[in-house]
This record gives C-alpha cells, sequence and structure tokens, in this order.
C-alpha cells in the first residue's frame, strides 16, 4: 500500500515553491478583498477601532499558541490574561459597571478576528463576554463585585437548570447534581462559574408564574470543583468541561434569574436577545475559519502536484471552480449576517426590535454556521491527504466546524423554525 507523503506546508507557513507574497497574482487577491471589507464595514467609534486594533494585535500570540490551546484544551494563562488585559472579555459588560458596551456590529467583527486565528479561542472569547450581559441587568455595585473588582474576570456558565438551590437566611445553599454541570466554556481560566439552578423553598419548587424559577448563582471557581470531561475530536481548547458545587452558600444579591430578569441598564446592546447574541459571535467565529482556511488552502495548492496529476493544485479546473464556489458561499453568508446585525441593531437603538429583525438574525446565523462548514468540507476534500494529518490546519479546523454545528445555535431545525414564521404558521417565539 502507497502511502501520501508527508506535507511539506503545515498550519500558516508558506512552501517555499509557493508564489512570493509578492507576486502580482496575492497582490491582486489583496487588493480585491480590502476593495470589498472596504464596502461592506460599519462606521466604526473610536471604542470599536480600538477594540478590533486589539484584538488584531493578540492575533499573532493566539496564531503560536495554537498547538498548547489544542494539546491542554485550555487557553494558556498568559494568553488569556492578554486578551483579559486589552479588554476583550469586558466588551459587552456596561459601560456603568465598567465595560466597553460595545455596539454589535463591531462586537461581530472583533470576533471573526479571533475566530481566523484560532476557534476555540474565538468561542471562549464569545461565551465570555456575551454571559457579561447579565451585568446589565443586576445592581451595579454586585455586578462591580463580580466583573471589576476581581482582576480580569471572566464567568463560566451552564445551560441547564440542573443544580437545586435551597432558600436559606441571606441567600440560598446550591447543590449540582452527582455528575456536575455541563458544558461550562472556559471554566479554567474562569474567576467564577454561575451555578444554574432551581429554587427550592420550604421543600417545594418555587414558581415564578406557571413555570420553576430558575436562576444563575456566581460561586467563586476556588468554591467549585472543576471536572476534566471535555474529551472532543474538535473545539478542544474551549475547555468545556462539567464543575459540580456542593452545598455552597451564595447570598442573594450574587444571583440573578437566568430567563426573566429586568434590565438595569436598558442600552441597545441588552435589548437584543442573548441567545441571539451568542449566534451572532458563533457565526463569525465560523466564518473566521473558512476564511482562514481558504487562505491556508491557497497556499497548499500553490506548492502541492497531486499524485497521478499533472500540474500544481491550484492549476486543476476542478480547485479552481470549487474555489470560486467557496469565495462566493462566504462573502455572500457574511454579508447576510451583517446586514442582519447592522438592522437588529438600528431597531434596537430606537427600541422597536421586532419578530421580523429576530427571525432574520435566527436565519443568517444558523445559516452561516452551516454553510461555513460546507466551505470548510469542500476545501478540506480538496487538499486529499495531506489534510489528514492532525497538526494540520485543515484537518483541525475540519473537527472544530463539526463540532459547532452541533451547538444549539446550528441546529438545523431552526430552518424549519423560521420556514413556519414565514409561512404565518405558530412559532415557540422564545427560540428566536
Amino acid at each position: 500500500m502507497h502511502h501520501a507523503p508527508r506535507p511539506a506546508v503545515r498550519r500558516h507557513e508558506v512552501s517555499p515553491r509557493a508564489a512570493p507574497r509578492d507576486d502580482p497574482r496575492h497582490r491582486r487577491a489583496r487588493a480585491g478583498r480590502g476593495r470589498l471589507l472596504a464596502r461592506e464595514l460599519p462606521p466604526l467609534t473610536t471604542d470599536g477601532r480600538s477594540l478590533i486594533d486589539a484584538a488584531r494585535k493578540v492575533v499573532p500570540q493566539i496564531r503560536a499558541a495554537a498547538d498548547e490551546i489544542e494539546a491542554r484544551r485550555e487557553l494558556p494563562r498568559s494568553l488569556f490574561e492578554a486578551m483579559a488585559d486589552a479588554g476583550l472579555f469586558h466588551m459587552a459588560i456596561p459601560r456603568a459597571v465598567g465595560g466597553s458596551e460595545i455596539d454589535l456590529p463591531t462586537y461581530v467583527l472583533v470576533i471573526e478576528e479571533i475566530g481566523k486565528a484560532d476557534a476555540s479561542t474565538g468561542w471562549c472569547l464569545n461565551q465570555g463576554a456575551i454571559f457579561g450581559t447579565y451585568a446589565a441587568r443586576m445592581p451595579r455595585a454586585v455586578a462591580r463585585t463580580i466583573w471589576v473588582d476581581v482582576p480580569r474576570a471572566v464567568v463560566a456558565n451552564t445551560p441547564a437548570a440542573t443544580a437545586k438551590a435551597i432558600v436559606v437566611p441571606g441567600g440560598y445553599r446550591v447543590t449540582g447534581p452527582p455528575g456536575g454541570q455541563g458544558f461550562s466554556t472556559g471554566c479554567r481560566h474562569a474567576a467564577w462559574v454561575a451555578a444554574h439552578a432551581q429554587v427550592i423553598e420550604n421543600g417545594q419548587v418555587r414558581m415564578e408564574g406557571n413555570l420553576p424559577e430558575a436562576r444563575y448563582f456566581f460561586v467563586p471557581v476556588a468554591e467549585a470543583k472543576l471536572l476534566d470531561t471535555w474529551h472532543t475530536r474538535g473545539m478542544r481548547g474551549t475547555g468545556t468541561h462539567h464543575f459540580t458545587v456542593n452545598d455552597v452558600f451564595v447570598p442573594t444579591e450574587r444571583t440573578v434569574p437566568s430567563q426573566t430578569a429586568p434590565l438595569i441598564e436598558d442600552a441597545p446592546l441588552y435589548r437584543i436577545p442573548r441567545t441571539l447574541l451568542f449566534a451572532s459571535g458563533d457565526a463569525a467565529v465560523a466564518f473566521g475559519m473558512a476564511r482562514t482556511c481558504l487562505e491556508t488552502f491557497g497556499e497548499l495548492a500553490g506548492a502541492k502536484t497531486p499524485r497521478a496529476m499533472q500540474g500544481l493544485l491550484r492549476d486543476q479546473a476542478m480547485t479552481q471552480m470549487t474555489i470560486g464556489q467557496a469565495e462566493a458561499a462566504l462573502r455572500s453568508g457574511r454579508a447576510f449576517l451583517l446586514e442582519a446585525v447592522r438592522e437588529i441593531w438600528a431597531a434596537s437603538m430606537n427600541s422597536a426590535i421586532t419578530l421580523d429583525h429576530r427571525a432574520n438574525l435566527r436565519l443568517a446565523t444558523t445559516h452561516g454556521i452551516r454553510l461555513a462548514a460546507q466551505i470548510i468540507d469542500s476545501i478540506y476534500n480538496l487538499a486529499g491527504a495531506t489534510a489528514a494529518y492532525e497538526d494540520h490546519l485543515l484537518q483541525r479546523h475540519f473537527q472544530d466546524i463539526h463540532v459547532i454545528t452541533q451547538h444549539l445555535q446550528g441546529r438545523l431545525t431552526h430552518y424549519e423554525l423560521i420556514g413556519r414564521y414565514a409561512l404565518g404558521l405558530k412559532i415557540d417565539e422564545a427560540r428566536l
């Protein structure tokens, strides 16, 4: 059996056989990308531009740490600290609390920049930053004790309210299920975990209307036990482990209803449903990955001659057609996302968000994630055996994107949801 030769191109390296970066072909391609981007970017505020600049400054450090992120299944402490010190994890925290209160169109661009460098890092940033919007639903002094008074504070959460919080004088005693609470992205660099629990009072589940009352309980990470459960083929570096808490006291002020907390800081960012904020960042990560895969493949295609074929990979008609289609798909999907984000942001600034805005952004984000997966699949198929090695960026992103598509925000059932809405049928509006 003949084995494919071990490839010369790895991750972000450029083979000596590839066309030099000052080749006219590269200059034309870069100029073309710049012209398109100049037309589609929204006007940036000074704060927004500084955050994009901050993201770009940490990109080399992220890329240099990519193998370590993958191997350790977490962000290296030095990288996390650099990102935190740049204010990236506090982008979505209210200004009145001490954050940047970023606009959503700029936020998407920041997350995309980080996603281009490393998918897991982009995912960690999106999860940590958007959970910070709960600061807009807490008294300012309390929010500051969580996100500001603790240096480089990030809160790792868990989606399902599987813990129990028993009412006691001054607060609650919180205990999680035996197997812990799962999907807690970034818990190893977090200062707090947000246990998600139903409230128990006098031996009964306390009700909020017709539903059990569910709250987030902010627990110092030292008072929780972090479990080693995130063993996956993709998105390894997110460190999305389980954690458990056992009879931990949490004062009343350090809790917040997970679904029904009223806004205290009534600003445009916080009027947009949190699920759509998460989704916007997830789609931005996916598009960032797709762009990096296209650029990485371009380097490979200029260096590789496929076995039993004449000429370089880039000279093959199938390669040219597939890359043309991938470029069209990426640009159109990304444009749809940016359009939907700008529309809901404009509506939110006027307190006029409608179901149409929410449905449009739900469709743009789900479709963006699914489209990015198709783009990365097509590039992976073109790359051949070269992309089979686990240290190759195309292999890593192939695995990463197929974990992202399994996430709630990438569910195929969202297409059905939007289809029902478009046809005037009854829907669960909470999913928009």
